[in-house]
């Protein structure tokens, strides 16, 4: 079987309509709550591959600025039918290929299950949006996930290592740590890490 197009949005818009989409767990990640206790105040921030929003509502609630990308219009136009809020902006676009219109605009990039579905060869792209989205000073905030890919990805699995091969030219690890709780059936596979953007 030929490898699924992770970066064309014809791919997932079909998985979206026909309700094939197991990340989609109906809530926000569970570790996302508490890693915001380690910002003093709240800023700008993007989602890239936002989903249904729910990460997104869950920022907003928390008094960030809020953009979440997608280009699957069928997640969108549900994430967009929950709860509306003044702090919430989506935007369908190919976070890969990030609109001049994000460059420097955000203090935060938060990462939840992007980085491990797109096709590996594209990851250097991720790197680079996620550089050129943030202000100077910007941070990346990601839980990762670890070495648990199935037979056909995606998700597709990578190491710590292999993360820093791909953000130490870019950013420094601030921090990294286990959450506390995560969605059931995680527990042991995923990893925060906090990454300033070098200057």
């Amino acid at each position: 079987m030929s490898a699924a197009p992770l970066d064309d949005p014809a791919y997932w818009e079909s998985r979206y309509r026909l309700g094939d989409a197991p990340w989609n767990r109906g809530m926000p990640s569970p570790a996302l709550e508490e890693s915001l206790l380690r910002f003093s105040r709240p800023g700008r921030v993007l989602v890239p591959g936002c989903g249904h929003g729910h990460d997104v509502r869950l920022l907003a609630k928390h008094g960030w600025e809020v953009v979440g990308i997608d280009f699957a219009p069928a997640a969108l136009a549900e994430a967009r039918s929950q709860e509306d809020h003044p702090r919430v902006e989506y935007q369908n676009a190919d976070f890969l290929a990030l609109p001049e219109k994000f460059s420097g605009a955000f203090d935060l990039v938060w990462e939840h299950t992007c980085f491990c579905a797109i096709p590996p060869e594209r990851r250097p792209d991720y790197v680079r949006s996620v550089r050129r989205a943030l202000k100077p000073g910007g941070k990346l905030l990601g839980i990762f996930f670890l070495a648990t890919a199935p037979p056909e990805p995606p998700p597709h699995c990578f190491t710590l290592d292999e993360l820093d091969l791909f953000f130490s030219s870019d950013f420094v690890v601030e921090a990294e740590w286990l959450p506390s709780c995560c969605y059931p059936g995680r527990e042991g596979e995923e990893i925060l890490r906090l990454l300033a953007r070098k200057e």
